[in-house]
């Protein structure tokens, strides 16, 4: 595992996609080379070169016998479509060490974005935030991504999870089977992400679900407080001197359980991630998936 990887150093690069880039170039040095180029293409035809199209597919032997420019447009036979699903509401504002929950989930989107990218892979996003939905439609194009950094950069953690009025454009467009990973930390009141993520897998989509947690949260660590506020309701509640930290964790333990239980039945791969923890799991398992799919 590289140390690129570790939350603290890539949070401390400012720029989102140098980040990101960084984050994936110290996951490919510890993988052979093989396992993660580009997508497999198969020659199909020309055609002529026009803004915004990928550089990366410019023939340049057809440049120099022309003096034009022409992409050789190809079967992305290998290539999948992949929407990062990201759960922004404000119990996403959970700071651990100097890790927000939003900021983990931004650079580990980011990161698996330009794997994605990397890949061939069309790539989305879209942000349950505020309860309401910003959606961007999968695309291939390199300006693409660079709005795919915008978003993922200016957005902030605020209001309650989303209500499924608002759900449409998750659930509209071409009925395309596509692979979504979705980043939250499981904050839910009623089983609404569990109904969402049900309601996907039920329209064909293969479900990839990220948790992310802190080590204090998973330990039942508040030494030092007396209360603590439900970040998506104010509700504050009180710490008892006698709170035992163990039965704490016992009790998350049998929810994460259960979660993770129901999610596999409905045939979902779940992971559950720690914000003081490097992000080379996630990178892996999104190869994995992809993998999956194109069998």
């Amino acid at each position: 595992m590289s140390n690129l990887l570790k939350p603290e150093i890539l949070l401390a690069v400012k720029d989102l996609p140098l980040a990101a880039k960084t984050a994936v170039d110290g996951f490919m040095a510890g993988m052979h080379a093989a396992k993660v180029k580009g997508a497999g293409l198969e020659f199909s035809q020309y055609r002529s070169y026009q803004p915004g199209d990928d550089l990366r597919w410019l023939d340049w032997k057809m440049y120099a016998r022309s003096d034009r420019y022409y992409i050789r447009e190809s079967e992305m036979e290998t290539s999948i479509e992949i929407s990062f699903l990201l759960d922004a509401s404000n119990s996403m504002r959970h700071t651990e060490n100097g890790i927000m929950k939003m900021d983990y989930a931004r650079y580990l989107i980011a990161s698996l974005g330009y794997l994605s990218h990397l890949q061939g892979d069309a790539t989305g996003l879209a942000v349950l935030h505020q309860g309401a939905l910003f959606a961007m439609a999968a695309r291939r194009e390199a300006q693409h991504m660079a709005r795919f950094y915008y978003q993922l950069e200016k957005i902030q953690p605020g209001g309650v999870f989303t209500a499924p009025m608002h759900y449409r454009d998750l659930f509209s467009g071409p009925h395309k089977r596509k692979l979504i990973v979705f980043v939250t930390d499981y904050y839910e009141q009623e089983g609404e992400i569990t109904t969402l993520l049900e309601t996907l897998v039920a329209l064909g989509h293969e479900v990839m679900v990220l948790h992310l947690l802190g080590r204090r949260e998973l330990n039942g660590d508040y030494s030092g407080y007396d209360a603590v506020e439900d970040l998506e309701t104010g509700r504050q509640v009180e710490l008892s001197r006698h709170t035992n930290p163990e039965e704490y964790t016992k009790r998350l333990e049998q929810y994460m359980e259960q979660i993770r239980i129901r999610l596999l039945q409905k045939g979902m791969y779940y992971r559950r991630l720690i914000l003081q923890e490097p992000m080379d799991a996630a990178l892996r398992d999104l190869l994995n998936q992809r993998n999956k799919m194109k069998r």
